[in-house]
């Protein structure tokens, strides 16, 4: 009997609440009902046990005793699977989690499969060129566009497509008529989102529409600032919820009428297929890899990066013409098939058997 491929995968927990945590938890999921894999997982931030634990509360030293910590936990435990499958992010983050865990998997004579998310990946191969021999160590590299392949092959680098992954069943499809003035923004509040503008763009909404409401979910960098520019635009009903944990996530799209996405850099969001699945028209930017998942009239709204008073101008649209934003997100719904686990299933299953079989490890 062949012996189930033994699959590590090294990503976030859900202490780091983000689109890799949440993809991971998915993936692994769906995977231990695999009977020809057999998976394990490992945060890139372990927990320190007792008292340690003071220690990940104070700035600086957290990294540190975070990184000794997580080092440690892959000497102990790469050597027990076939393919260790490295969840990566850019810059900093690609030096202390993703680097140790390709460079210790090939330590150990393992194979590794580089999952790279970031749609910062452009900037980040440029300024940072000494991450490129780190990837070519990586014996496959997934990414969940063909934005990502296109910025990679610049780049030299072969990466392959792999959709992100939404369990549909976890979100309500609501169909919004009348569609109200109710709007939502579901992104990290660091500056490459630009909430920023999405806020002045709710501010010419608002000019028009006296009763409309923006939600801002998420945390980040920007957040006093984004506060003060509310406060300076003198904006009505625009509540700050913070970061939302992935099992509330569905209710607070439920309650909304309209996505609006206005990122600089981007590759996938979370955030879009979430919408999608709901049921929400949307007016994004066509930041990085969007265009490729949001095809503009059809599936939503797409205005240039920085244009805020053009997406204002396409919400408003939205608004006084709800059977388009009707027809929108129903072709938008159809879009979310692609990104189930049926449709995703056979291709990670071939990168894992491949990269097994090839391996042959032995403990």
């Amino acid at each position: 009997m062949t012996r189930a491929v033994r699959v590590l995968i090294v990503a976030p927990s859900f202490d780091i609440l983000g689109g890799h945590s949440v993809q991971a938890a998915r993936l692994l999921d769906r995977l231990s009902e695999e009977p020809s894999l057999k998976v394990g997982f490992l945060p890139i931030n372990p927990r320190l046990p007792g008292v340690l634990r003071y220690l990940q509360r104070v700035k600086y030293l957290r990294t540190v005793v975070t990184s000794i910590a997580y080092v440690g936990s892959l000497l102990w435990t790469v050597r027990h699977y076939d393919v260790i499958h490295v969840f990566s992010a850019s810059y900093l983050s690609f030096v202390l989690a993703p680097s140790p865990a390709i460079w210790i998997a090939k330590l150990y004579r393992r194979k590794v499969l580089l999952n790279y998310h970031s749609g910062e990946a452009e900037d980040h191969l440029r300024r940072w060129r000494s991450a490129i021999p780190t990837i070519r160590l990586a014996d496959a590299v997934v990414v969940p566009s063909q934005y990502l392949v296109r910025i990679f092959a610049s780049f030299g680098l072969k990466a392959t497509a792999i959709s992100n992954l939404i369990d549909t069943s976890q979100f309500r499809f609501r169909e919004r008529l009348p569609l109200r003035p109710v709007f939502l923004s579901n992104r990290s509040l660091e500056s490459h989102y630009g909430v920023d503008r999405l806020v002045r763009a709710f501010a010419i909404i608002q000019s028009k529409i006296p009763e409309a409401s923006l939600t801002i979910a998420g945390d980040g960098s920007q957040r006093l600032a984004l506060k003060a520019l509310v406060k300076e635009l003198g904006l009505r009903n625009t509540t700050f919820i913070g970061r939302v944990d992935p099992s509330s996530i569905a209710d607070i799209y439920d309650h909304a009428d309209v996505y609006l996405n206005a990122s600089e850099i981007d590759n996938q969001p979370l955030s879009i297929l979430e919408a999608f699945s709901c049921g929400l028209p949307i007016v994004s930017t066509g930041a990085g890899g969007i265009p490729d998942m949001v095809r503009d009239g059809k599936t939503g709204m797409v205005v240039p990066c920085g244009d805020y008073e053009e997406m204002a101008v396409r919400a408003l649209r939205l608004l006084s013409d709800p059977q388009l934003a009707k027809g929108m997100a129903e072709q938008a719904r159809h879009e979310c098939l692609k990104y189930r686990w049926e449709a995703v299933r056979d291709q990670w299953m071939k990168v894992y058997l491949n990269l097994g079989n090839a391996g042959n490890t032995q403990e």
